[in-house]
């Protein structure tokens, strides 16, 4: 399906998370949601195309997302599951702040 990528009221999402860790603690964030099987979670959801975790290369303290969807509503519905209150929980013990924000490939 062809999406007009200049339209954000398109069906299809993506969105780029950027998660500040505490000092030090990417790596144990990094364990922690690989021990609870939350990718894998993720990855068996209605509407999943993508969601990948990215290291910065210039900052230790740096994780980034990229999520990808078929709709906004079933990333909406991924927010909200079980597992992801879960990764509230981890993210409460190892991420200092969130920045997330909607983007468009370029054509």
């Amino acid at each position: 399906m062809e999406h007009d990528k200049g339209d954000f009221t398109m069906e299809h999402m993506m969105l780029l998370v950027t998660y500040r860790m505490l000092p030090g603690q990417r790596d144990a964030f990094l364990q922690e949601i690989a021990a609870a099987g939350i990718l894998a979670k993720v990855q068996q959801e209605d509407g999943f195309e993508r969601y990948d975790y990215y290291l910065s290369a210039a900052d230790p303290d740096e994780l980034l997302i990229v999520e990808e969807w078929d709709s906004e509503a079933q990333q909406q519905a991924h927010v909200n599951t079980d597992h992801m209150a879960q990764l509230r929980a981890i993210k409460e013990k190892h991420v200092a702040s969130t920045a997330m924000q909607r983007i468009a490939k370029a054509d």
